[in-house]
């Protein structure tokens, strides 16, 4: 299976079974940058309710390419996140053994918002040892060959693929779900602190 996807801040874990389970992968950065969408933002479980970090962007053109869009330090985002991070994630199970690797995204300064994100994809795919390469894209694809999940992952629409939303609502450890119930599809952070570098296997059949 050949997929494309979007640069993603954090992917959920929709976006995570996809690049489990493709032979080729693509991220396009010369689509058009989308507001509201996964490419700035992601969602974690805060102690009673879902939570939205976004990344703030600089100002940018109604048809910029995601590789172009840079990311703003007028406000202090990343001490914000953190702090929602480790509030959210603190006493999971594995939060401890993976902080200080995690933390230092937020240390650091990135300018453009598609290197933050390849950098945090290419953490995921090391922490959970999988054999995968990632392509990036040089030109718009329009390439027929390749499944186009570019729209599909985006917070305000439901999955489509039957067997992989019945998938993510297989309940793993969840830090809150004493409280919250089972929350299917947040963030990779969310099953990686929970359920450790094994976690991918929830999404194996």
């Amino acid at each position: 299976m050949k997929i494309v996807l979007g640069s993603a801040y954090w992917p959920n874990i929709q976006y995570l079974y996809y690049v489990l389970n493709a032979d080729s992968i693509c991220i396009d950065l010369h689509e058009h940058y989308q507001k509201q969408s996964y490419r700035n933002r992601t969602k974690i479980l805060s102690s009673n309710r879902e939570l939205s970090l976004s990344i703030p962007v600089k100002n940018w053109d109604e048809h910029a390419p995601v590789k172009d869009i840079e990311i703003s330090y007028a406000e202090d985002w990343q001490k914000q996140h953190w702090r929602s991070i480790t509030s959210a994630y603190k006493n999971s199970p594995y939060f401890d053994f993976l902080e200080d690797e995690l933390r230092s995204f937020y240390d650091r300064e990135y300018k453009f918002l598609h290197e933050y994100n390849t950098e945090q994809l290419k953490w995921i795919i090391r922490a959970f040892r999988l054999k995968k390469e990632i392509s990036y894209s040089d030109a718009y694809i329009e390439d027929g060959t390749f499944i186009d999940l570019r729209e599909e992952i985006h917070p305000k629409k439901e999955i489509k693929d039957s067997h992989l939303k019945e998938l993510l609502e297989k309940p793993y450890y969840q830090t809150f779900s004493d409280k919250m119930g089972f929350v299917p599809n947040p963030s990779v952070l969310d099953l990686i602190f929970n359920e450790g570098i094994k976690g991918y296997q929830y999404l194996i059949d």
